[in-house]
């Protein structure tokens, strides 16, 4: 194999030159296994002259790169805890660098005269200090500020040190793979890649690599990014045409049913929800299925924007299916449909898991003969059983909770259905095109006029007794108080305890003259059922309650919203909490109790403070946690990126999206010989996601 261009990019890297069956062995823990997989193994970051900052111009809460030579490194010990502490230096300035666990490793590789790179969030204590910062060590070929090189550093696991693939020696074997290897084809046409302004691939992957300088650099970035992102719009664009010429039920006249609803409307909807409700009624006209994505803040008034949306699909003869994430919510919006719907003469059922069996016999034979119009539920109304007679509408509440097969499984109940996705959590508009780029968006930014915006405070724990001595207060004027505390799976039972033990503590001292109610997961439905209807008619005017009621409590006279551990908590989570309060029209407040805190919870807690607007909170939360955090886990295998980037590459991202969507306007089966190459890439890495397009 040393003759030149004897690989190619599905040789199997053991037979690279410098590999061979220990190295690849542990190559394939990181996922190489081919010489392909090697060139999209990507450097975690690049060092060059203009990335580098001398130590005497370090500020304070920065993340840079310095390099130095290790003047003083050794283990120290501190308040019962031992650290390793070493000290370098560029010449103009002393930086500390402190590690407080992998002192071994560090120990064997830190040396005195030892010439380092470092990486990290620059602290002041004593003089400036980096914790836990990475670090390389740099021989003189490795050093840009010697050799004017832009070096690349790879992530290395402990099974590659094993077999001492060191940076070095990982470079070596690129190098030679890049040597021997030919032209890599493109996956786009000449023409393509000029209207996009992109390098060929061959370029980018070997740029990214071994750049000459840092202009090269950020092309290959660039052109590798956009790969990465045109990918997942392709599959956007592909499904939207599918959905496109499948046909679906026209559902076109108003009707009577939406005329009743309408009717009993005791409030005039905001412009924002009539336009909302223009563009639904639009696409459920259509003979082509409705795929929308209606978001609005908490209280902005999509469940009313369902329910009229419901009653024009039932007013043409067709089913509607309502799955909410939580059975508290469940059984909210059945409450919400049911008050509208007897008048207007339509049937709603209630269809969740834990449900008696005689209930569940009455309801299925009434789906599947189409005596019930509207079935609202859980995860429930995709079991087997659950059979419709004509499904025209399907409505999924927080979306972002369900994985993509469960919606998909309810869809597939009906007859290619009109599907609506609802949610409270606002989505980032790079967020919203990446996951939803499929869907057409609709956004309701108004709040009803009587809304008064919810006074947001974060408060220490020694102010409490005057913040029960203001809950006490309001609960006199007649308005009512839900104190929440935080439940997280690690942490559960001990969570819990505390949350039991507050809620008799408060009920037996603070609130003794008050009604005050618990709520926990736990408890079973029944006695969900009561405490909630006890609270909605004010019969409890305090509800101590854990994060189970996040979303599905609409109360108008609860005015007071206090968070337990605020800290605790993501953003996003405590907007949402907050939107329990201030639901009718008199002022509400949301304290925020912090008890212990760190810098990313104080900027957290600083955001509620300053904005009640989601849509700002949400671009918060999505610079501070990445996509896969603010989709949570059941998202976090839907698009694995090696490059890309979805807070930052907004540019990027509506251009790959706009070219996808002009390709496949022109090619919509991607079977023309140019888009080869494409068709096969998108077949090979994205296989699990095909099943609604049809390129094969």
């Amino acid at each position: 194999m040393d003759t030149d261009h004897a690989l190619n990019l599905n040789t199997t890297v053991q037979y690279v030159r410098g590999v061979g069956p220990a190295r690849a062995k542990a190559l394939e823990t990181v996922g190489i296994n081919t010489v392909e997989d090697l060139l999209y193994y990507f450097p975690r970051r690049h060092l060059d002259r203009t990335t580098i900052t001398p130590i005497k111009a370090l500020q304070r809460d920065t993340v840079v790169t310095a390099v130095g030579t290790v003047q003083v490194c050794g283990e120290r010990r501190a308040r019962r805890r031992k650290f390793y502490h070493a000290i370098i230096t560029d010449g103009t300035g002393l930086l500390n660098l402190v590690w407080f666990n992998g002192g071994k490793y560090i120990n064997q590789v830190l040396k005195k005269g030892v010439r380092i790179a470092v990486n990290g969030k620059v602290e002041f204590y004593q003089g400036h200090q980096i914790v836990h910062p990475e670090f390389d060590i740099l021989n003189e070929e490795d050093d840009p500020l010697n050799t004017g090189a832009v070096i690349p550093l790879y992530p290395l696991n402990q099974a590659m040190k094993q077999v001492k693939i060191e940076n070095r020696g990982f470079r070596r074997i690129i190098h030679s793979v890049l040597k021997q290897i030919a032209l890599i084809p493109d996956l786009f046409p000449d023409n393509f890649l000029k209207q996009q302004g992109l390098i060929i691939r061959d370029e980018a992957l070997r740029s990214i690599h071994y750049a000459v300088d840092e202009k090269i650099l950020a092309k290959a970035v660039h052109r590798l990014k956009f790969d990465e992102h045109i990918f997942l719009q392709l599959l956007m664009a592909l499904k939207k045409a599918c959905l496109r010429t499948a046909g679906a039920p026209s559902i076109s006249a108003t009707g009577i049913r939406f005329q009743k609803v309408y009717e009993q409307l005791e409030f005039e909807l905001t412009d924002a929800q009539k336009r909302v409700l223009k563009e639904i009624r639009s696409d459920l006209g259509q003979p082509v299925a409705m795929n929308r994505l209606l978001q609005g803040d908490v209280g902005s008034g999509k469940t009313i924007i369902a329910m009229l949306s419901a009653a024009i699909t039932v007013g043409n003869g067709y089913q509607v299916a309502v799955m909410a994430p939580t059975e508290i919510l469940a059984h909210q919006h059945f409450k919400s449909f049911s008050r509208y719907a007897e008048a207007a003469r339509i049937t709603c059922a209630l269809l969740v898991g834990k449900q008696k069996v005689a209930e569940r016999r009455k309801i299925l034979p009434g789906l599947s003969e189409g005596r019930i119009d509207i079935v609202i539920g859980t995860h429930a109304l995709i079991q087997q059983e659950v059979a419709f007679k004509k499904l025209g509408l399907v409505i999924v509440d927080e979306q972002h909770r369900f994985g993509v097969i469960q919606r998909g499984d309810l869809v597939a109940k009906g007859l290619n259905p009109h599907f609506l996705a609802m949610t409270a959590t606002p989505i980032p508009r790079t967020l919203a095109i990446t996951y939803h780029g499929d869907m057409d968006l609709s956004i309701i930014d108004e709040m009803p006029a009587n809304r008064q915006a919810i006074s947001t405070k974060v408060v220490e724990a020694e102010r409490l007794p005057k913040v029960y001595q203001f809950i006490r207060a309001e609960v006199a004027r007649g308005r009512q108080c839900i104190i929440v505390y935080p439940l997280v799976e690690e942490t559960e039972k001990s969570d819990l305890a505390a949350a039991l033990e507050a809620y008799e503590n408060l009920a037996g001292t603070e609130f003794l003259d008050l009604q005050v109610g618990l709520l926990y997961g736990r408890l079973k439905q029944e006695e969900k059922d009561r405490i909630m209807d006890a609270f909605g008619r004010n019969e409890l005017q305090v509800l101590v309650a854990t994060t189970v009621i996040e979303v599905g409590i609409d109360v108008p006279k609860a005015t007071v919203m206090l968070v337990e551990h605020a800290e605790r908590f993501g953003l996003t989570q405590l907007h949402q909490l907050r939107g329990r309060v201030g639901r009718g029209s008199d002022k509400s407040y949301c304290i925020l109790v912090r008890r212990k805190i760190t810098d990313q919870a104080q900027r957290r807690l600083d955001t509620l403070e300053r904005t009640n607007d989601g849509f700002e909170i949400a671009d918060e939360d999505l610079k501070m946690r990445g996509p896969g955090e603010f989709y949570g886990a059941r998202q976090s295998g839907f698009v694995k990126y090696k490059i890309a980037d979805m807070v930052t590459d907004g540019p990027i991202i509506r251009a790959a999206r706009k070219a996808a969507f002009k390709l496949v306007a022109e090619d919509p089966h991607l079977r023309k010989p140019e888009h080869e190459a494409l068709r096969q890439r998108l077949i090979n890495d994205y296989q699990q996601m095909l099943d609604m397009v049809n390129i094969t």
